[in-house]
């Protein structure tokens, strides 16, 4: 089972009369502030209830008397111990309310967020009022398999760097037949720690040993895997380790051990002057407990240790808690990270990052949710651990994600995953960082795309391109009014691009310095009638394409490379002056130098275009002057949909 990260609302982590950072430490590596919920009695007591104020709030609802009611409940959630999560969940969703009665939409949406995540029974009874709380939103990324072909369509044809590649097995020379998961890289990114089930104990069922391994990097390659030895792995069950970043102490966790306090408990070790390990020692009861605990992650100044444990008094089935270090050296008891991590569900295999405040953990409980257990950052402003965001389906699929880890430099990330046919057998991988999972990905754009001619909002699908440093970034669908939204790195240089069969592709080079809004606007193209493009117009007699006429044509290469079912035909006309047989000849040469031009620079079959000259046979004006002369000179592209759509 993964670890757990997490970090109490009331008790900073970093340990009582230790300085928290302050905000320009991390300025621009961090989002806004968003509304901070208080809930002190969290690791105090286990439930709140005073029936005397209980009473006079339902008599002001009764009333409807909202602006009295309204401070009273919420003083009274305020008190929350663990257990009213679960057994008060409507107290929550009443606060909301009443919030949302009042004008605070943002408290309304926090309470109800609480709600959804601690509910005991089916959601989707909930009425659910705000986007920012539907399960749906999954529903705006792009299917992986449509994405992948839309990166393929453009290869050879576009100019930016294109997307690095999904997830990546890391190969028989790490993975084993059996699970293989709990990655974790040293600081100094040469050594790789993991844990595996590779190992079979010798009795009737062939039981499996769980102990840790490790690889290392030698010239960008992993060696193949090696075994931790004794005396950290034993005849007992060993996982989920974590190193300081002078190399000299691991964390780990033990499990079904003379010395555990339950199942698994997290033990310590330190290496000796000779390199090997040794003065291994259990953290104690004020870590651990009569249950599971394990996956320990330090936090970046390494005098906090978070973890995941499924002991009683947890908002669900398991949680993630944190402890810190006194000035004793000794670890604090352990607290739970609180209610906007934990959930009803589980929330497992915690990572700090090791530059930022960014936690990093799996759960199946929080509200956007791809696959089984899903992998989530939240950021640490202020004191308070901020709503956690799915790091999007190029790292989270059908199947369960955990056991997440970046190296320090925030380029790939490791992590184990299993297939949805298959969800206990997991294997290690590696990726290129997407931008939804990279720390710095904080400053947000978002934007609309309009109709220019009837300013009503427009569909289509919207990309976004990392042209510096090729980080990927998952392509979405525009909602209903047109809008879209990203979080991504400043002080980066981007290309945007809107893909859509009722429009030419929008494209858009823009650099990142601040939260940033766009409106765009584009016209729908009419497939009932040709378009013709004034700057598409040949030297007189000449059908050499000219440089001036590149940019449209390369814009109709690019929409027929993003929809690969469409065909198009190309008319090219003259005007009546001169001998018609010549003029006829002539306009089949240009319509020819355009098709052949379009189709060197897609790539395409010819199948796909048809080239036509009319001559003078098909004017749209009569020819009184050299405008109408001009007016008749023309190239004609109609776009023809697949089966005539």
């Amino acid at each position: 089972m993964p670890p757990l990260l997490a970090a109490a609302q009331q008790q900073s982590p970093f340990g009582p009369g230790r300085p928290q950072p302050t905000d320009s430490t991390f300025r621009q590596l961090t989002p806004k502030a968003e509304t901070t919920l208080d809930f002190p009695n969290l690791n105090k007591i286990p439930y709140y209830e005073n029936r005397r104020q209980k009473g006079a709030i339902r008599k002001l609802e009764r009333r409807k008397d909202w602006e009295k009611a309204l401070p009273l409940l919420q003083a009274y959630v305020s008190n929350f111990g663990v257990e009213n999560f679960y057994k008060d969940t409507p107290l929550l969703w009443q606060l909301g309310q009443l919030y949302e009665r009042t004008g605070n939409k943002a408290r309304a949406v926090a309470y109800y967020r609480l709600a959804l995540k601690h509910h005991c029974s089916d959601v989707k009874k909930i009425p659910q009022y705000f986007d920012s709380l539907e399960t749906g939103q999954k529903a705006l990324y792009v299917p992986l398999k449509h994405y992948y072909e839309l990166v393929e369509y453009r290869k050879g044809i576009s100019a930016f760097q294109p997307p690095k590649g999904v997830y990546t097995n890391m190969g028989p020379s790490i993975n084993s037949k059996h699970e293989d998961y709990a990655p974790v890289i040293a600081p100094d990114q040469k050594q790789l720690i993991f844990s595996s089930k590779r190992i079979r104990r010798k009795d009737i069922q062939s039981t499996p040993n769980e102990d840790l391994f490790y690889t290392a990097n030698q010239d960008g390659y992993w060696d193949e895997a090696k075994s931790f030895g004794k005396p950290v792995n034993s005849i007992y069950n060993e996982g989920s380790a974590c190193l300081t970043k002078d190399g000299q102490t691991l964390y780990f966790t033990r499990c079904d051990c003379p010395n555990c306090h339950g199942n698994c408990d997290i033990f310590v070790a330190s290496k000796l002057k000779d390199g090997s390990w040794g003065n291994i020692r259990n953290l104690g009861a004020t870590v651990n407990s009569s249950a599971w605990d394990s996956q320990p992650s330090l936090s970046r100044n390494e005098d906090t240790l978070y973890f995941a444990s499924d002991r009683l008094g947890g908002f669900g089935l398991s949680d993630i808690y944190f402890t810190y270090k006194l000035k004793n050296g000794r670890w604090a008891p352990a607290q739970n990270a609180g209610p906007v991590i934990n959930t009803r569900e589980s929330e497992v295999s915690p990572f700090i990052h090791p530059l930022y405040q960014v936690l990093y953990f799996s759960s199946r409980g929080q509200l956007l949710n791809y696959g089984d257990f899903d992998i989530y950052k939240t950021y640490r402003i202020n004191g308070r651990w901020q709503e956690p965001r799915n790091i999007g389906p190029l790292v989270n699929g059908k199947g369960s994600e955990y056991y997440f880890t970046i190296d320090s430099s925030s380029k790939n990330l490791y992590y184990a995953r299993s297939e949805p046919d298959d969800l206990k057998n997991l294997d290690l991988y590696s990726f290129p960082l997407p931008m939804e999972a990279h720390p710095l990905a904080v400053t947000h754009l978002e934007g609309t795309l309009i109709d220019s001619v009837t300013n009503r909002p427009l569909q289509g699908i919207i990309s976004i391109i990392d042209l510096e440093n090729g980080i990927e970034v998952a392509s979405k669908y525009l909602r209903d009014d047109g809008s879209f939204d990203f979080d991504l790195i400043d002080e980066n240089r981007y290309m945007m691009i809107i893909q859509s069969p009722d429009y030419f592709s929008v494209e858009k080079k823009f650099d990142l310095k601040q939260d940033t809004l766009f409106k765009i606007m584009t016209s729908v193209i009419d497939y009932s009638l040709p378009l013709i493009f004034k700057n598409i117009e040949f030297e007189e007699k000449s059908a050499q394409v000219k440089p001036g006429m590149e940019g449209i044509l390369d814009r109709i290469v690019l929409f027929m490379a993003d929809h690969p079912g469409f065909k198009l035909k190309i008319s090219g006309h003259t005007d009546a002056s001169g001998d018609p047989d010549f003029n006829l000849d002539l306009s089949q040469k240009r319509a020819d130098a355009i098709k052949k031009y379009i189709m060197l620079k897609g790539k395409f079959p010819e199948s796909r275009i048809e080239a036509w000259g009319y001559g003078s046979s098909e004017p749209l004006k009569e020819e009184n002057t050299e405008e109408d002369r001009r007016i008749n000179r023309r190239v004609e592209f109609k776009i023809i949909k697949p089966n005539g759509k």
